[in-house]
């Protein structure tokens, strides 16, 4: 029983980082901005919130911390995803080439300013967020310990993001705007609906959500930030187009995928896989091994938005 409930949390620490991501990637692509920037605005929320742990660590800690870390990261993902919004909306720009420079830029600015200030491109800050047990949810015998034990508040604020993220793209106005200028933009502006607008709320949606899921994906796992976000943003991308572009679907990617990265990091603590004589390097190709046999089989039936990855000319009808 004990290791099942090791593997839950542990998906549970991979998974969640995963959704976040891949609904923010969604918000983007349904308004039609295809968003491959996901991995370097990871990175940013991640370096500015962990920089800003190590900042405060000495004068508070614990929740309050992580939630002031959340607000930076999710801050820090928005402004950095301007530079995509403003290349692919305005511009016009290549969007795959415009989130390509993006990726690119982002582990070389961090390792700069990171050696910068601190002489190291390693940022360590202490793990004072652990919950080991929420009150009397904590004793809820199986479920306690599979979901409210040695937890971070960070699982559930992804799950509330999960519902709020399904809510507001099928049952509201925003929604219906933002899917209408994914898929038929010249509609939504015949009917007076702005284009530009709505891509850009999309865009800055995915980057509050991919920088908050960068901070997410480093907290639980390490206690050390080294401008590296271990691919999480491409995988991601797969947990998108993998879940259809639907909230529902994301979710049970993202737990597939999750578990795939569980099996691969912890698999010393799985009894039966510790006694294999595999060389560890297996293990650490397995998610991706699996992203390119999901993608492969599932490809042919993604129905991605129409206008994805098409910039908008109010000129064209």
């Amino acid at each position: 029983m004990n290791t099942l409930y090791f593997l839950v949390q542990q998906t549970m620490f991979f998974s969640i980082p995963l959704l976040i991501v891949a609904l923010g990637g969604m918000f983007s692509e349904r308004s039609g901005v295809v968003n491959i920037a996901l991995e370097g605005i990871m990175l940013i929320g991640a370096f500015a919130s962990i920089f800003t742990i190590n900042a405060l660590q000495d004068y508070m800690s614990g929740q309050g911390l992580l939630l002031i870390a959340i607000l930076v990261s999710m801050a820090a993902g928005m402004i950095f995803s301007l530079l995509h919004a403003y290349a692919s909306i305005n511009m016009k720009a290549d969007q795959v080439i415009s989130g390509t420079a993006l990726n690119m830029f982002a582990p070389a600015f961090a390792i700069f300013v990171a050696r910068t200030i601190q002489g190291s491109k390693d940022i360590n800050f202490l793990n004072t967020f652990r919950i080991e047990s929420v009150p009397l949810l904590g004793d809820i015998p199986v479920v306690g310990p599979l979901l409210f034990q040695n937890c971070y508040i960070t699982t559930y604020i992804g799950l509330i993001i999960l519902v709020i993220s399904t809510i507001v793209l099928y049952r509201t106005k925003f929604g219906l705007r933002l899917r209408a200028c994914g898929e038929h933009p010249q509609a939504a502006d015949s009917v007076g609906i702005n284009v530009y607008k709505m891509r850009y709320a999309g865009v800055l949606i995915s980057g509050a959500f991919a920088g908050l899921g960068g901070l997410i994906f480093v907290v639980p796992t390490s206690t050390a930030f080294s401008a590296d976000v271990s691919g999480y943003g491409f995988l991601a991308l797969a947990v998108l187009i993998f879940g259809q572009w639907k909230p529902q679907r994301i979710l049970w990617a993202a737990f597939f995928f999750g578990f795939m990265k569980t099996v691969s990091a912890a698999y010393s603590g799985i009894p039966g896989l510790k006694e294999l004589d595999i060389s560890s390097d297996i293990y650490k190709m397995i998610p991706y091994i699996a992203t390119l046999v999901v993608l492969a089989v599932s490809s042919r039936n993604s129905q991605a938005p129409k206008a994805e990855g098409i910039p908008y000319d109010p000129g064209e009808r």
